[in-house]
C-alpha cells in the first residue's frame, strides 16, 4: 500500500517528534473506540516487499488482539465502505 492511497482513503496524518527521530502515521476513525492505524513512516522500509507498488505501508485495527492487518488498499476501501454502510445513525 502507498502513502498516497492512505490519503485517498481518508486517513488523517499524525506527526510525532521525539528526541532522536521524527515520524508520522495515519489513522481513520470509524467510530468512538474503533480506529484503523497505519504503521509509522520510519517502519515502512522494513515492510517493503518484492512488489514495486508496495511502499511498505499497512493498516491495522488499533489495539486489537489478535492483530488484524491489511496491506491492500482495495481491501481497506471495501472494509471502510462496508462499515460505513452499516453504521446506525441516531
Amino acid at each position: 500500500m502507498t502513502e498516497k492511497e492512505l490519503i485517498l482513503l481518508g486517513f488523517e496524518k499524525s506527526e510525532e517528534k521525539e528526541v532522536e527521530s521524527e515520524f508520522h502515521y495515519y489513522t481513520y476513525t470509524v467510530a468512538d473506540g474503533f480506529e484503523l492505524i497505519s504503521n509509522a513512516s520510519d517502519e515502512t522500509e522494513d515492510e517493503k516487499s518484492w512488489n514495486e507498488d508496495d511502499n511498505g505501508w499497512f493498516v491495522e485495527f488499533f489495539n486489537s488482539d489478535p492483530t488484524i492487518r491489511f496491506t491492500d488498499a482495495s481491501e481497506v476501501k471495501a472494509l471502510i465502505n462496508l462499515i460505513n454502510k452499516n453504521i446506525i445513525k441516531d
